[in-house]
Protein backbone atom coordinates (compact mmCIF):
# COMPACT_ATOMS: atom_id res chain seq x y z
CA UNK A 1 0.00 0.00 0.00
CA UNK A 2 1.17 3.35 -0.89
CA UNK A 3 1.83 5.58 1.99
CA UNK A 4 -0.58 8.35 2.53
CA UNK A 5 0.59 11.70 1.44
CA UNK A 6 -0.17 14.66 3.63
CA UNK A 7 -2.38 17.18 2.05
CA UNK A 8 -0.73 20.62 0.78
CA UNK A 9 -1.03 23.22 3.34
CA UNK A 10 -3.17 26.28 3.23
CA UNK A 11 -1.65 29.40 2.21
CA UNK A 12 -2.70 32.94 3.33
CA UNK A 13 -0.93 35.70 1.27
CA UNK A 14 -0.26 39.60 3.14
CA UNK A 15 -0.03 41.86 -0.32
CA UNK A 16 1.22 44.65 2.33
CA UNK A 17 1.67 45.77 5.90
CA UNK A 18 3.53 49.12 7.77
CA UNK A 19 4.75 47.03 10.87
CA UNK A 20 7.51 46.38 11.46
CA UNK A 21 7.26 42.66 11.40
CA UNK A 22 4.36 39.97 11.14
CA UNK A 23 5.06 38.01 13.63
CA UNK A 24 1.62 38.11 15.21
CA UNK A 25 0.14 36.89 12.12
CA UNK A 26 2.86 34.20 11.69
CA UNK A 27 2.13 32.98 14.72
CA UNK A 28 -1.75 32.62 15.06
CA UNK A 29 -1.34 30.98 11.31
CA UNK A 30 2.14 28.75 11.62
CA UNK A 31 -0.11 27.23 14.94
CA UNK A 32 -2.20 25.57 12.79
CA UNK A 33 -0.57 24.36 9.86
CA UNK A 34 -1.21 27.47 7.97
CA UNK A 35 1.66 28.58 5.30
CA UNK A 36 1.76 32.43 5.28
CA UNK A 37 3.51 33.96 2.16
CA UNK A 38 4.20 37.58 2.04
CA UNK A 39 5.09 40.43 -0.31
CA UNK A 40 5.10 44.47 -0.68
CA UNK A 41 2.94 44.48 -3.96
CA UNK A 42 3.57 47.84 -5.61
CA UNK A 43 1.89 46.71 -9.16
CA UNK A 44 -0.93 44.54 -10.30
CA UNK A 45 1.52 41.97 -11.77
CA UNK A 46 2.58 41.85 -8.39
CA UNK A 47 -0.62 40.84 -6.73
CA UNK A 48 -1.37 38.06 -8.99
CA UNK A 49 2.07 36.14 -8.86
CA UNK A 50 1.58 36.14 -5.25
CA UNK A 51 -1.91 36.20 -4.58
CA UNK A 52 -3.37 33.56 -7.24
CA UNK A 53 -2.76 30.52 -5.44
CA UNK A 54 -3.71 31.72 -1.69
CA UNK A 55 -6.60 30.45 0.62
CA UNK A 56 -7.08 33.89 1.63
CA UNK A 57 -5.97 37.12 1.22
CA UNK A 58 -5.22 39.49 3.42
CA UNK A 59 -4.49 43.18 2.54
CA UNK A 60 -3.66 47.17 3.65
CA UNK A 61 -3.72 49.29 1.35
CA UNK A 62 -2.81 47.03 -2.55
CA UNK A 63 -5.57 47.79 -5.32
CA UNK A 64 -7.37 45.01 -5.08
CA UNK A 65 -9.04 45.41 -8.51
CA UNK A 66 -11.20 43.45 -11.02
CA UNK A 67 -7.91 41.74 -12.54
CA UNK A 68 -7.02 40.48 -9.05
CA UNK A 69 -9.56 39.35 -7.84
CA UNK A 70 -10.33 37.19 -10.61
CA UNK A 71 -7.00 35.99 -10.87
CA UNK A 72 -7.47 34.44 -7.55
CA UNK A 73 -7.82 30.50 -8.18
CA UNK A 74 -8.92 29.17 -4.52
CA UNK A 75 -8.83 32.35 -2.38
CA UNK A 76 -11.84 31.67 0.34
CA UNK A 77 -11.69 35.25 1.96
CA UNK A 78 -9.69 38.85 1.28
CA UNK A 79 -9.83 40.41 4.49
CA UNK A 80 -8.55 43.93 4.90
CA UNK A 81 -6.62 45.78 7.66
CA UNK A 82 -8.58 48.47 8.48
CA UNK A 83 -12.64 49.53 8.91
CA UNK A 84 -12.71 50.64 5.01
CA UNK A 85 -12.56 48.40 2.03
CA UNK A 86 -12.39 50.78 -0.95
CA UNK A 87 -8.93 49.19 -1.93
CA UNK A 88 -11.68 46.08 -2.96
CA UNK A 89 -12.77 45.84 -6.04
CA UNK A 90 -16.55 44.32 -3.78
CA UNK A 91 -18.77 43.67 -7.40
CA UNK A 92 -16.17 41.92 -8.54
CA UNK A 93 -15.52 39.86 -5.37
CA UNK A 94 -18.85 39.33 -5.01
CA UNK A 95 -19.35 38.20 -8.70
CA UNK A 96 -16.21 35.78 -7.64
CA UNK A 97 -17.92 34.16 -4.85
CA UNK A 98 -15.21 35.71 -2.41
CA UNK A 99 -16.46 37.25 0.76
CA UNK A 100 -14.68 40.54 1.83
CA UNK A 101 -14.09 40.93 5.53
CA UNK A 102 -13.17 44.25 7.47
CA UNK A 103 -12.27 44.56 10.92
CA UNK A 104 -14.78 47.25 12.26
CA UNK A 105 -14.34 47.11 15.78
CA UNK A 106 -10.85 48.16 15.75
CA UNK A 107 -9.37 51.85 16.74
CA UNK A 108 -13.07 53.44 17.25
CA UNK A 109 -11.60 55.36 20.40
CA UNK A 110 -8.34 56.04 18.75
CA UNK A 111 -10.51 57.63 15.60
CA UNK A 112 -12.75 59.63 17.91
CA UNK A 113 -10.05 60.90 20.33
CA UNK A 114 -7.76 62.02 17.15
CA UNK A 115 -11.43 63.59 16.09
CA UNK A 116 -11.79 65.99 19.20
CA UNK A 117 -7.82 66.64 19.20
CA UNK A 118 -8.76 68.48 15.81
CA UNK A 119 -11.78 69.80 17.12
CA UNK A 120 -10.11 71.11 19.86
CA UNK A 121 -6.89 72.65 18.13
CA UNK A 122 -8.33 74.35 15.43
CA UNK A 123 -10.76 76.10 17.78
CA UNK A 124 -7.93 77.12 20.75
CA UNK A 125 -5.51 77.33 17.62
CA UNK A 126 -3.39 75.23 19.49
CA UNK A 127 -0.87 74.40 16.88
CA UNK A 128 -0.85 78.29 15.94
CA UNK A 129 0.12 79.37 18.97
CA UNK A 130 3.15 76.91 19.87
CA UNK A 131 4.56 77.70 16.48
CA UNK A 132 3.88 81.29 17.28
CA UNK A 133 5.73 80.83 20.75
CA UNK A 134 8.65 78.83 19.35
CA UNK A 135 9.26 81.74 16.75
CA UNK A 136 10.01 83.70 20.03
CA UNK A 137 6.28 86.26 20.14
CA UNK A 138 4.09 86.11 22.94
CA UNK A 139 0.79 86.70 23.28
CA UNK A 140 -2.16 85.86 21.00
CA UNK A 141 -1.02 84.47 17.38
CA UNK A 142 -4.53 85.16 15.53
CA UNK A 143 -7.25 87.76 15.93
CA UNK A 144 -9.71 87.20 18.89
CA UNK A 145 -12.36 85.44 16.98
CA UNK A 146 -10.69 83.16 16.20
CA UNK A 147 -10.40 82.03 19.52
CA UNK A 148 -13.89 79.69 19.94
CA UNK A 149 -15.41 78.02 22.50
CA UNK A 150 -17.29 74.67 21.52
CA UNK A 151 -20.29 75.98 23.51
CA UNK A 152 -20.94 78.61 21.06
CA UNK A 153 -20.72 76.63 18.23
CA UNK A 154 -22.99 73.86 16.28
CA UNK A 155 -20.77 70.93 15.35
CA UNK A 156 -22.10 69.14 12.18
CA UNK A 157 -21.36 64.62 12.22
CA UNK A 158 -21.64 63.17 8.98
CA UNK A 159 -22.14 59.43 10.00
CA UNK A 160 -23.14 57.63 13.05
CA UNK A 161 -21.59 54.71 12.93
CA UNK A 162 -19.47 53.32 15.91
CA UNK A 163 -16.52 56.00 15.09
CA UNK A 164 -19.64 58.96 14.42
CA UNK A 165 -21.99 57.96 17.86
CA UNK A 166 -18.03 57.76 19.73
CA UNK A 167 -17.87 61.18 18.73
CA UNK A 168 -21.38 62.35 19.55
CA UNK A 169 -20.49 61.04 22.93
CA UNK A 170 -17.21 63.16 23.33
CA UNK A 171 -18.92 66.07 22.32
CA UNK A 172 -21.88 66.57 23.98
CA UNK A 173 -20.10 67.47 27.55
CA UNK A 174 -18.54 70.64 25.94
CA UNK A 175 -22.05 72.24 25.66
CA UNK A 176 -22.24 72.29 21.80
CA UNK A 177 -25.32 71.73 19.34
CA UNK A 178 -24.34 68.47 17.58
CA UNK A 179 -26.34 68.02 14.38
CA UNK A 180 -25.62 64.41 12.45
CA UNK A 181 -26.62 63.37 8.66
CA UNK A 182 -27.12 59.43 8.69
CA UNK A 183 -29.77 58.82 5.80
CA UNK A 184 -29.64 55.28 7.80
CA UNK A 185 -29.97 55.45 11.00
CA UNK A 186 -33.40 56.56 12.76
CA UNK A 187 -33.88 60.09 14.12
CA UNK A 188 -34.98 59.35 17.60
CA UNK A 189 -31.65 56.76 17.71
CA UNK A 190 -29.92 60.14 17.03
CA UNK A 191 -31.78 61.73 19.53
CA UNK A 192 -31.10 59.91 22.47
CA UNK A 193 -27.41 60.18 21.67
CA UNK A 194 -28.23 64.29 22.65
CA UNK A 195 -28.11 65.08 18.73
CA UNK A 196 -30.34 66.17 16.35
CA UNK A 197 -31.11 64.34 13.14
CA UNK A 198 -30.99 67.14 10.16
CA UNK A 199 -30.96 66.65 6.63
CA UNK A 200 -27.69 66.87 4.51
CA UNK A 201 -28.73 70.53 3.42
CA UNK A 202 -29.48 71.70 6.84
CA UNK A 203 -26.70 70.21 8.41
CA UNK A 204 -24.10 72.20 5.58
CA UNK A 205 -26.11 75.39 6.18
CA UNK A 206 -26.20 75.41 9.86
CA UNK A 207 -22.68 73.59 10.94
CA UNK A 208 -19.84 75.86 12.06
CA UNK A 209 -17.98 72.95 11.97
CA UNK A 210 -18.03 70.13 9.59
CA UNK A 211 -16.48 65.98 10.38
CA UNK A 212 -16.84 63.29 8.14
CA UNK A 213 -17.57 59.75 9.59
CA UNK A 214 -18.87 57.96 6.70
CA UNK A 215 -16.86 55.52 4.34
CA UNK A 216 -15.78 55.69 1.33
CA UNK A 217 -18.37 54.60 -1.32
CA UNK A 218 -19.77 55.55 -4.95
CA UNK A 219 -22.36 57.65 -2.79
CA UNK A 220 -19.70 59.46 -0.78
CA UNK A 221 -16.35 59.96 -2.82
CA UNK A 222 -15.95 63.77 -3.30
CA UNK A 223 -19.00 64.07 -1.05
CA UNK A 224 -17.32 67.80 -0.03
CA UNK A 225 -17.15 69.32 -3.64
CA UNK A 226 -16.68 73.03 -4.78
CA UNK A 227 -20.87 73.00 -4.51
CA UNK A 228 -21.24 71.03 -1.03
CA UNK A 229 -18.58 73.26 0.53
CA UNK A 230 -19.92 76.74 -1.32
CA UNK A 231 -22.87 75.68 1.30
CA UNK A 232 -20.74 75.60 3.92
CA UNK A 233 -20.95 78.73 6.51
CA UNK A 234 -18.47 81.59 5.75
CA UNK A 235 -15.29 80.95 8.23
CA UNK A 236 -16.50 76.93 8.91
CA UNK A 237 -14.26 74.72 9.88
CA UNK A 238 -13.50 71.27 7.79
CA UNK A 239 -12.79 67.72 10.06
CA UNK A 240 -11.59 64.68 8.17
CA UNK A 241 -10.51 61.45 9.73
CA UNK A 242 -12.59 59.66 7.39
CA UNK A 243 -10.79 58.88 3.92
CA UNK A 244 -9.28 61.39 1.26
CA UNK A 245 -11.64 61.21 -1.66
CA UNK A 246 -14.85 62.15 0.70
CA UNK A 247 -13.58 65.81 -0.63
CA UNK A 248 -12.56 66.82 -3.46
CA UNK A 249 -8.72 67.61 -2.98
CA UNK A 250 -9.03 70.92 -5.34
CA UNK A 251 -12.00 72.02 -4.35
CA UNK A 252 -10.85 72.18 -0.41
CA UNK A 253 -7.66 73.71 -1.21
CA UNK A 254 -9.11 76.34 -2.90
CA UNK A 255 -11.98 76.65 -0.16
CA UNK A 256 -9.21 77.25 2.37
CA UNK A 257 -7.02 79.65 -0.21
CA UNK A 258 -10.42 81.84 -0.28
CA UNK A 259 -10.83 81.75 3.14
CA UNK A 260 -14.28 80.57 2.63
CA UNK A 261 -12.85 77.78 4.94
CA UNK A 262 -11.73 79.36 8.07
CA UNK A 263 -9.44 76.31 8.93
CA UNK A 264 -9.18 72.62 8.49
CA UNK A 265 -7.94 69.49 10.34
CA UNK A 266 -6.81 66.73 8.19
CA UNK A 267 -5.96 63.04 8.77
CA UNK A 268 -6.31 61.57 5.48
CA UNK A 269 -6.26 63.46 1.99
CA UNK A 270 -6.24 62.28 -1.65
CA UNK A 271 -3.61 61.38 -3.26
CA UNK A 272 -1.52 59.81 0.01
CA UNK A 273 1.21 61.09 0.77
CA UNK A 274 -0.22 64.64 0.17
CA UNK A 275 2.48 65.45 -2.56
CA UNK A 276 5.41 67.14 -0.76
CA UNK A 277 4.45 70.75 -3.08
CA UNK A 278 1.27 70.51 -2.72
CA UNK A 279 -0.14 74.20 -1.30
CA UNK A 280 -2.05 72.39 1.20
CA UNK A 281 0.99 71.33 3.40
CA UNK A 282 2.12 75.16 3.32
CA UNK A 283 -1.23 76.68 4.75
CA UNK A 284 -1.03 77.84 8.14
CA UNK A 285 -5.14 77.41 8.69
CA UNK A 286 -4.58 73.86 8.20
CA UNK A 287 -3.10 70.86 10.91
CA UNK A 288 -1.95 67.44 9.00
CA UNK A 289 -1.28 63.88 10.22
CA UNK A 290 -0.17 61.50 8.45
CA UNK A 291 -3.01 59.16 8.45
CA UNK A 292 -1.97 57.67 12.02
CA UNK A 293 -5.52 58.47 14.12
CA UNK A 294 -6.25 54.84 13.76
CA UNK A 295 -2.82 54.31 15.60
CA UNK A 296 -2.04 52.40 19.02
CA UNK A 297 -0.15 49.37 20.09
CA UNK A 298 -3.71 48.05 21.59
CA UNK A 299 -5.66 48.76 18.23
CA UNK A 300 -2.70 47.44 16.09
CA UNK A 301 -2.19 43.87 17.89
CA UNK A 302 -5.86 43.97 17.79
CA UNK A 303 -6.32 44.38 14.19
CA UNK A 304 -3.19 42.22 13.05
CA UNK A 305 -4.77 39.57 15.59
CA UNK A 306 -8.41 39.84 13.79
CA UNK A 307 -6.89 39.68 10.08
CA UNK A 308 -5.25 36.38 11.05
CA UNK A 309 -7.82 34.66 12.51
CA UNK A 310 -10.43 35.48 9.99
CA UNK A 311 -8.20 34.12 7.28
CA UNK A 312 -7.56 31.33 9.46
CA UNK A 313 -11.49 30.54 9.85
CA UNK A 314 -11.89 31.15 6.42
CA UNK A 315 -9.22 28.41 4.73
CA UNK A 316 -10.72 26.03 7.61
CA UNK A 317 -14.40 26.42 5.58
CA UNK A 318 -15.60 28.41 9.11
CA UNK A 319 -18.23 30.50 9.50
CA UNK A 320 -17.10 34.51 8.61
CA UNK A 321 -17.50 38.00 10.50
CA UNK A 322 -17.55 40.64 9.09
CA UNK A 323 -18.39 40.17 5.70
CA UNK A 324 -18.92 43.62 3.57
CA UNK A 325 -19.93 42.41 0.16
CA UNK A 326 -23.18 39.71 1.10
CA UNK A 327 -20.88 36.63 0.41
CA UNK A 328 -21.96 34.73 3.32
CA UNK A 329 -19.26 31.96 2.06
CA UNK A 330 -17.28 31.13 -0.25
CA UNK A 331 -17.99 28.17 -2.36
CA UNK A 332 -14.20 27.31 -2.78
CA UNK A 333 -12.83 23.96 -1.16
CA UNK A 334 -11.12 24.47 2.68
CA UNK A 335 -7.40 22.83 2.82
CA UNK A 336 -6.44 23.41 6.53
CA UNK A 337 -8.55 21.92 9.62
CA UNK A 338 -8.88 18.15 7.83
Amino acid sequence: MMPRMNPTPAKVAITDWTFPDLGIEEGILKTHGVELVARQCRTESDLIALCADADAVITQFARMDANVISALRQARAIVRYGIGVDNVDLDQARECGIPVCNIPDYCVDEVADQTLAFILATTRQVVTHAHHLRAGHWGLATPLAGMKALRELTVGVVGFGRIGREVVRRLIPFKCAVQVFDPVVPATEIGRAGATAVDFDTLLGSADMLTLHCPSTAQTRRLMNRDTLARLKPGAIFINVGRGDLADPEALTAALQSGHLGAAALDVFDPEPIPADHPIRRMSNVILSPHISSCSVPAVKKLRESVANLALAAVRGEALANVVNGVSASTRGSQAGK
